[in-house]
Parts: C-alpha cells; structure tokens; sequence
C-alpha cells in the first residue's frame, strides 16, 4: 500500500512541475507576442490557457483522491495540500499571461512607445527568473531559495512603478498613443500580479517543507518611494531598507 502511495505521491509531484513549467513558458510566449507584436502567438498562448485550467482540476481531482483513499501521515499531507493549493496560484498566474497576449490582439497596429516595451522585458525577465527558483525551490525543498524568491518581488514593484510613471508621462506629451499607453498600464499591472502569486508560491514551498504558514511577502515599494528616489529626496530608515532589499533583489536576478 505504501509503495502505491509513493508511486501516487510521484506522480501528482511530477504533474505539478509540469504545469509549472507551462506556466512558466505561458508568460514567456504572452510577453514574446507582445513584444514582437505577434498575433498568432498570442492567439496560441491564449489557447493554451485552458490547458493550464485543466492541469489544475486534474491536480485537483488527483490530490483529493490521494486524501481521501490513502490516508497520507502529517508530512505526505503538507506536500498534497501544497500541490492542490499552489496550482491555484499557477493557474492564476496562466489568466494573467493570457490577459498579456489579448492584449498583444488589441493593440495590433496602434502607435507603440519602443522606451516603454523595453521596459516590460526587462520585468518579464524578473517575473520569469523568479518562477523558475521557484521551481527549483519546490523541486528541491530548498526553503532559503523560496525566501530569495520571495524578496525579488520588491524589484517587480519597483521597476512597475518607474514604468508606470513612464507611461503616463509619454501619453501627457503625446496623446496620440493613447490606446497603446491604456495597453501598456494593463500588461505592467498583470506582469506585476504574477510577482504577487510567485510570492503565494514560495510560501507554500515553506510550508511543504516545515509545516508553517509563514507571510513571505516583503511588502510594497509604493509609487512615493520611487518618486522621491526620481527627486532626489531623502528616503526615512524605512524606506531605504526597503529600496535596499530591491537593489539586493536586482542583484539576485544578475
């Protein structure tokens, strides 16, 4: 009974990396559409989106199933409540990528700003390097990467900040790319949202591993702090240990 349950356990683990990696080549499709301006990889990035909802509701089905029939001990069980939960937050990670790529469809053909989509790689990049510790981490129960993770958020909601001000600074000068800016604020909100689940993502690694339900989140660079590193203003202890962390994030990310 126990080797069926190992075997069980093996698999839902290896079905749970695969959506991961999906979920992962799913942002690096949505972000590639968008950049090139791609149609018809979007419109295959959205397609695989259901793909992703599957995953989920078979991993679902899978990890109840192994609940209720095999009567896992304290620590199986971490490791299937982490599979059910986490591939709730891939998934949402997957709607987000696939809100990039409708994107990508509705711009088509509209003035661009090139500044502004260097910027959005440059994010894509971060969100993408921080699912794949993640991976690493889940795969390897590796609960320091999960918090190193975890801290490259704080990058995210910077770089988000300075591309946002970017944005609507180029659509006060040139309301021309107004559709395009709209566009712009959509896809930086949505890559920042999947640094927010990454972050949910690492938690569950902790958990899958110690059995605590910890807050990795290290909160948020907010729009005031950016602004007064743009101006040149003096930062309070607070603020300066948090745009430290940031640097440190970047750095992780070299």
């Amino acid at each position: 009974m126990r080797t069926l349950f190992a075997d069980e356990m093996k698999r839902l683990n290896l079905r749970f990396g695969e959506m991961g990696i999906n979920t992962s080549e799913q942002i690096y499709r949505a972000s590639k559409s968008y950049a090139e301006h791609d149609k018809e990889l979007a419109k295959k990035v959205i397609e695989g989106d259901s793909r992703i909802n599957d995953e989920e509701i078979s991993l679902e089905n899978e990890a109840l199933e192994l609940m209720a029939l095999q009567q896992p001990m304290a620590g199986d069980f971490r490791r299937i409540i982490t599979a059910l939960k986490a591939s709730s937050d891939l998934e949402r990670v997957g709607d987000y990528a696939a809100s990039i790529a409708r994107e990508t469809i509705r711009v088509k053909g509209n003035e661009r700003i090139p500044e502004v989509e260097e910027k959005i790689s440059e994010i894509t990049v971060v969100v993408r390097n921080m699912m794949e510790n993640f991976l690493d981490a889940y795969a390897r129960d590796d609960i320091e990467l999960a918090k190193k993770t975890a801290k490259m958020d704080l990058e995210v909601d910077l770089m988000y900040y300075q591309t946002q001000k970017l944005i609507l600074g180029a659509m006060q000068r040139q309301t021309s790319i107004a559709v395009a800016a709209l566009s712009y604020l959509s896809v930086v909100r949505d890559l920042e949202r999947i640094g927010d689940h990454i972050v949910n993502l690492a938690e569950w690694v902790v958990y899958r591993r110690d059995g605590k339900l910890v807050e990795l989140n290290p909160g948020k660079i907010d729009r005031d702090i950016v602004e007064k590193v743009n101006d040149g203003e003096k930062l309070d202890s607070s603020e300066k240990k948090m745009l430290k962390e940031a640097e440190e994030a970047a750095q992780l990310n070299q």
